[in-house]
């Protein structure tokens, strides 16, 4: 099977179901986003040492997949996806893992800065191209039909990423930067 198939050269690129749409269409904004966020997250993946964030990092890629795959399906076809959906209990999880991983962490009384170990910054990144990712489903959503677990598993993915970045920090003993406001 060849990688291309020279059927978008036009500016066209199919859904699952067989609808042909735009390439700016929001709907492949919206997954191409989540797309860019699963990158992001390989990228703070292969950076880590740590075999816990790895595990972790692989079980949000997974769900990113099948959550952009349900974004990228023609009205009505996501229930024929062979691959599990985001419900939930996957939003659950996210929560379960946002709470656990906090109660590890020193109470945060101010904005931090994104940095610190590279881990932590792919991390601060992986978070912001997730709220991107948020934003273009939710523009999504005012035009066709979302499933509202995806979109509070976007909005409770940027806030693990967050605890995440801070958690690598704090195993790295390297402490988060304290936004200080404007200095001049």
């Amino acid at each position: 099977m060849k990688i291309y198939t020279k059927t978008g050269d036009a500016g066209q690129t199919g859904l699952f179901g067989g609808v042909r749409v735009d390439k700016d269409d929001e709907r492949v904004e919206a997954y191409g986003t989540v797309d860019e966020a699963n990158a992001a997250l390989g990228i703070a993946r292969a950076a880590s040492s740590s075999p816990e964030l790895a595990a972790w990092l692989e079980e949000l890629q997974s769900d990113l997949f099948s959550l952009g795959a349900e974004l990228a399906c023609a009205p009505g076809k996501a229930e024929t996806l062979s691959m599990p959906r985001i419900d939930s209990a996957r939003v659950e999880r996210l929560e379960q893992l946002i709470d656990e991983i906090d109660a590890r962490l020193k109470p945060l009384n101010t904005f931090v800065l994104p940095g610190g170990t590279a881990v932590a910054a792919a991390l601060h990144l992986a978070r912001t191209v997730a709220r991107r990712a948020e934003r273009r489903t939710y523009a999504l959503s005012k035009s066709v039909t979302v499933s509202r677990d995806i979109l509070v598993y976007l909005n409770r993915l940027s806030d693990l990423l967050f605890v995440l970045a801070r958690h690598e920090n704090a195993v790295a003993h390297v402490n988060d930067v304290p936004w200080r406001g404007s200095r001049r």
